[in-house]
């Protein structure tokens, strides 16, 4: 894989972001930026669909990077994220070794050797053998257990996983490391010091209509803008789960496959289902609800004057 340069400055991360289809704020960019240079883990906290996940994969294709990604989930632990010991293979090995008379202090030592090590996600990204520092992405840790938290500590410090068998596997080069959170629970301090942080808020309306132009490209203006005003007004509303970018999007998409010029109550009531993921907040929305969201919306829109 061929990798490109780091960014030369604030506006150049906004620029080569930009041009791969993710509009950031300017306090994001920065942080990226400052991530990228000075070599530190990114932590990004915010709500579902706002994309913090994204700007993970944006990087690597950015930098020409391979990405390596850990999902985080109850009970992970460090045989399911770092390395585990291949136990079928060496017992075989052992069985090999008594049958051909071999020593047994030789084969304890060839047991925890490297062909019996199996390389999970953390250890993938800090193989000093990977041709390219890769962007490694540990995505929502808040999912994972707190004891896991400690399991990150070698390695978003010194990039290195220490494995009592085997002896240290030091990063040759340290990866980009982008870790998330939805902030289900708080994140132990001892792994927020160790990144820079950020906390990515849901776009205004201004950031999330360019948002749309990019990743949407064939949707008409007009549409566009109903949409995201729709969308901006909903996420003042008491809901249960709010609508993310990833979602304005999708539904985007939606309208589109059903040849909707305009928003209108009918539509809107059709295809909640693909905004909002919990019954109780499609059910507030429904009928009347939507069309009076749909009025205060296009009364703002006036209001804007032309595009």
């Amino acid at each position: 894989m061929s990798t490109t340069a780091l960014p030369a400055s604030i506006d150049d991360t906004v620029a080569r972001l930009v041009a791969h289809d993710y509009v950031p704020s300017r306090e994001l960019a920065t942080t990226v930026y400052l991530a990228l240079r000075l070599q530190r883990p990114l932590f990004l906290e915010g709500e579902p669909g706002t994309g913090k996940t994204e700007i993970a994969r944006t990087l690597a294709t950015m930098l020409g990077r391979p990405l390596i990604r850990l999902q985080c989930y109850e009970g992970l632990d460090l045989a399911g994220a770092a390395y585990e010991w291949n136990y079928a293979r060496q017992m075989l090995e052992i069985r090999l070794a008594e049958a051909g008379g071999a020593s047994h202090q030789a084969l304890a030592t060839e047991l925890f050797s490297e062909r019996f090590l199996i390389q999970r996600a953390l250890l993938q990204a800090i193989d000093p053998h990977q041709p390219v520092a890769p962007v490694l992405l540990i995505d929502e840790l808040d999912r994972a257990d707190e004891p896991f938290e400690a399991f990150l500590l070698e390695v978003l410090s010194e990039f290195q996983i220490t494995i009592p068998e085997f002896g240290t596997v030091k990063a040759a080069v340290p990866p980009i490391v982008v870790l998330t959170s939805n902030r289900t629970r708080e994140i132990h301090d001892a792994v927020k010091r160790r990144c820079l942080y950020h906390w990515v808020d849901f776009p205004d309306l201004q950031r999330e209509l360019a948002i749309l132009a990019r990743r949407v490209p064939g949707a008409p203006r007009a549409l566009s803008q109903e949409i995201v005003a729709f969308i901006q007004r909903l996420r003042q509303l008491d809901l249960y789960k709010l609508p993310g970018v990833a979602e304005t999007i999708e539904w985007t998409r939606a309208l589109l496959a059903l040849d909707a010029m305009v928003l209108d109550p009918e539509v809107i009531s059709h295809t909640l289902g693909v905004l909002l993921k919990y019954q109780d907040d499609i059910a507030k929305v429904q009928g009347s609800e939507a069309a009076r969201l749909l009025n205060e919306v296009r009364d703002t829109l006036r209001g804007l004057g032309p595009a």
